[in-house]
């Protein structure tokens, strides 16, 4: 079977969960992550009972804070 993660096509195993993607893509700060699955951004507690099917679309995204605000 095979995804899209963030824009490149991977191929993977049956049965492949986000938690296992996470791990298999070696995602820097798993737990500072969001995960959008086709479009929806997921919940944390999803992540483990999600299960990945051909063709969807898998986006990491990192928040970034910082800065002052003032010039």
């Amino acid at each position: 079977m095979k995804i899209t993660v963030n824009g490149k096509e991977i191929s993977f195993t049956e049965g492949l969960t986000l938690n296992k993607l996470l791990i298999r893509q070696k995602i820097k700060m798993p737990e500072m992550v969001s995960v959008e699955l086709n479009g929806r951004i997921l919940k944390r507690p999803d992540f483990d009972r999600t299960i990945l099917k051909n063709a969807d679309k898998v986006e990491f995204l990192y928040f970034m804070g910082g800065g002052s605000g003032t010039e």
